[in-house]
């Protein structure tokens, strides 16, 4: 078996494309090889300083630099509140909103997140309680401890979970880019068997081991 925990920008491009590629890797391997995988909202003063020099933003503008955390936030316990309805709306949810927001520019507004649960399939007046309940903050809490304790400070990164091997710990991919470098991880040939199992240098600059105890899948 396979885990793979995403974590992601809910309102970027670059985790959108990372998203519908393990999803199509997921479709691609599914008769061979039983794949798990998660898509988890991350935001943490790293995550916002890093958008603030993609987007080109003065570092000294607190207000685009709040609203920007404000946004991300407020689109994290949207997905949140969806997938209490459905791992599959939640996904769906979470694309379309990346989508509309990064993608073709549509400003993040409570109609377009309206527009998006009803298009989901998703019920509107059960999204509404659940986005002001205490649990789905504190689901959203939940994802941020996991990403502290692995130490995941940019988004897209990718973990990966191969049990073709015994050793108790998985890769991080971080600054994920191409599918390419995903399918290796998962490969369960002998030969990638002994790239988790051996205490060798991993193949990549941008992959480093961690310990397994820190996931949990839920």
């Amino acid at each position: 078996m396979i885990e793979i925990y995403l974590f992601v920008n809910p309102i970027g491009k670059l985790c959108l494309q990372a998203e519908q590629d393990i999803l199509a890797l997921v479709e691609k391997e599914h008769k061979d090889k039983s794949i798990q995988f998660r898509f988890i909202p991350l935001l943490n003063l790293r995550t916002i300083n890093g958008l603030i020099q993609q987007l080109q933003i003065p570092r000294n503008d607190l207000e685009q630099r709040n609203r920007l955390f404000e946004t991300i936030y407020s689109a994290a316990l949207d997905y949140k509140a969806v997938q209490l309805q459905g791992k599959k709306k939640g996904r769906a949810f979470l694309l379309a909103l990346q989508a509309q927001v990064d993608r073709k520019g549509t400003n993040y507004t409570p109609e377009l997140v309206e527009r998006l649960v009803k298009e989901t399939g998703a019920d509107w007046e059960m999204f509404q309680s659940d986005r002001a309940s205490e649990f789905v903050r504190e689901s959203f809490q939940a994802d941020q401890q996991i990403a502290r304790e692995m130490g995941i400070t940019k988004h897209p990164s990718a973990v990966i979970y191969n049990y073709a091997c015994e050793r108790d710990y998985g890769v991080l991919l971080e600054d994920y880019h191409t599918i390419e470098e995903l399918a290796v991880l998962c490969e369960t040939t002998e030969e990638t068997y002994h790239t988790f199992h051996d205490d060798t240098p991993l193949s990549a600059a941008n992959e480093r081991r961690v310990a397994h105890r820190h996931l949990r899948l839920v």
